[in-house]
């Protein structure tokens, strides 16, 4: 097969765009995992709920990374913390996303059970990874900054199914 047979069907380029509004549905055609990332701060337990989450920036040292909105008001907080918890939500926490995500601060934990490290880090229990981490890096990129988190320590549960965001809602994975 010849490269121009392997591209059939993309004779022509009807239907490719630039429009923004295009472009955010498209994006949220990819599943993507879905991560609480939360500490205590100051006294305050402090959350926010990442969708661009992503694992394998570096093994050695481990290193994860997500991307966070500059107009986020959650983040120049969580970012002063000496660690942060990255609990993967998981199948318990399907209807609890949104809460955790609320632009409400006050009762974002509600009727959450959590686990919180030495260090300050928030764990979110029934997730099926956590991750301790600390800020390594920051970089600009448009309207949002990828942050690069160094892993500390970590749990795994590979008995607990993690929640994927896919087209704007929150799905479990197929068996």
């Amino acid at each position: 097969m010849t490269a121009t047979e392997g591209m059939a069907g993309l004779e022509n380029l009807d239907g490719i765009t630039s429009d923004p509004a295009e472009i955010t549905r498209a994006f949220s055609g990819f599943p993507s995992g879905v991560a609480a990332l939360s500490a205590r701060v100051h006294g305050d337990p402090t959350v926010m709920i990442v969708s661009s989450f992503a694992v394998g920036v570096s093994h050695n040292p481990p290193m994860v990374s997500f991307a966070v909105q500059h107009t986020s008001t959650t983040w120049p907080v969580l970012s002063r913390a000496a660690a942060i918890g990255i609990s993967v939500l998981g199948e318990a926490h399907g209807d609890k996303a949104r809460q955790l995500g609320s632009r409400s601060k006050a009762g974002r934990f509600a009727d959450l059970r959590t686990v919180e490290a030495e260090s300050g880090a928030i764990f979110l229990d029934g997730a099926p990874v956590w991750l301790e981490c600390t800020v390594e890096h920051s970089y600009p990129a448009g309207d949002h900054d990828i942050i690069v988190l160094r892993v500390l320590a970590m749990r795994s549960d590979d008995e607990t199914s993690p929640l994927v965001w896919h087209r704007r809602t929150l799905k479990m994975l197929g068996g």
